[in-house]
């Protein structure tokens, strides 16, 4: 079973925090859910409440995460599961995307990439 949380900060960062099994029949629920984030202009996916991911998990949570930057916003992902971390970082993932320790991370990774340069 998985459950998806959502809220958003003061300064308009939109958490998704997917809680439960990321796999197989999970899947077309977590890509409901970043499909109708996917016009926030700046999203952090928390994982911290997945325990496993499988591929169709991982397939999911890239096509969400590109499905929001084609329509002009930025992700972060938010992990403090170790397991789950060497995935990300095993595959490739932290290469096209933020990985962050945890939310508040996440948030100031996504605030530094708003700052203009000097």
């Amino acid at each position: 079973m998985l459950t998806i949380h959502q809220d958003e900060t003061p300064e308009g960062f939109l958490i998704c925090r997917p809680v439960g099994e990321l796999d197989a029949f999970t899947v077309s629920q977590f890509r409901q859910a970043l499909a109708e984030l996917a016009s926030s202009k700046r999203l952090v996916i928390d994982m911290s409440g997945i325990p496993f991911v499988d591929s169709a998990g991982l397939g999911a949570l890239i096509g969400g995460i590109r499905r929001t930057r084609e329509l002009g916003g930025d992700v972060a992902v938010a992990c403090d599961r170790p397991t789950l971390v060497r995935l990300l970082r095993t595959t490739g993932f932290d290469r096209i995307v933020t990985v962050a320790d945890n939310v508040d991370e996440a948030v100031a990774a996504l605030s530094k990439d708003l700052e203009p340069e000097v």
